[in-house]
């Protein structure tokens, strides 16, 4: 990893919202993932549907999108940006679909946007609320559920281009 400055502390080392207005407007995308993991009876009942709430993977990829948007009025530093796209998956993983053996629902969450800043941390709040979500729909039957590995797995645009998590792990 090359020593870079970081672009939220400022030559006082003070906190500040970075400057991109001299910046071109650039097609932008992120792609963010996360995992819950639940006890398999959980995950039985959100599969069959039968979960007393309702269609929690239908709540959770409105939720995520919900949560992208929102995402400068959550954390302090982020821009408020013009999202032109915002996808949610919600995909149900079995018993030995994971190395570790963990049952649950994997999030992956596609944001976009044109504009003068990248859009990671709508993708990483996306994933992230999208597996809140799941846990507030299902913590009657499962208080043990642990969400786990939120991660950037792509970013494309501005003036770094193309990073792509398989390329650095």
């Amino acid at each position: 990893m090359t020593e870079q400055q970081l672009t939220h502390i400022d030559d006082k080392g003070e906190v500040r919202m970075v400057d991109v207005s001299a910046k071109p407007d650039t097609e932008r995308v992120a792609v963010a993932e996360g995992f819950i993991a639940m006890h398999p009876d959980t995950l039985a009942l959100i599969v069959e549907g039968k979960a007393a709430k309702g269609d929690v993977l239908a709540c959770a990829r409105v939720a995520g999108v919900m949560g992208a948007k929102q995402t400068s009025a959550l954390i302090p530093m982020c821009h408020p940006l013009n999202i032109t796209k915002a996808k949610v998956e919600c995909d149900p993983v079995g018993q030995g679909e994971r190395e570790d053996g963990r049952v649950g629902i994997r999030v992956t969450c596609t944001c976009g946007v044109t504009g003068k800043t990248g859009i990671e941390m709508e993708a990483l709040t996306a994933a992230s609320i999208a597996c809140l979500t799941v846990y507030d729909m299902c913590k009657a039957v499962d208080r043990g559920m642990e969400i786990m590995d939120v991660r950037l797995l792509k970013k494309d645009g501005g003036k770094t281009g193309l990073w792509l998590r398989d390329a650095v792990c």
